[in-house]
């Protein structure tokens, strides 16, 4: 005699299969705009919290992006080979940083 499975199993069976066939969600990737800087156009796109898998490394901060970090990804508008990940907040406020990273004393 077969054993039955209780009903929680069968409907945790169920649901995995159905998940497995249910089709993916496109990653979708925010806006892209341009921007007018003093060194010159940069390209800026936007990337969701849910777009964003990997780790990454803030050029203006210097700490790691980790995944599922809503960030911007930015180039200048002819070195799209040359783009970078940064925090949002570090992008908004590049002006303000020393090259090292650092906020200027008293900005």
């Amino acid at each position: 005699m077969t054993r039955r499975r209780s009903r929680r199993a069968r409907a945790q069976a169920q649901g995995q299969a159905q998940a497995s066939q249910a089709p993916q969600a496109p990653v979708i990737v925010g806006s892209e705009t341009t921007e007018q800087h003093p060194d010159g156009d940069w390209v800026v796109r936007r990337v969701s919290g849910a777009a964003a898998w990997k780790y990454y490394r803030c050029p203006g901060c210097e700490q790691e992006i980790v995944p599922a970090t809503p960030h911007v990804v930015c180039w200048l508008d002819d070195q799209v080979a040359d783009r970078r990940h940064w925090h949002t907040i570090c992008w908004a406020h590049r002006d303000r940083r020393n090259p090292s990273g650092r906020s200027r004393p008293g900005g």
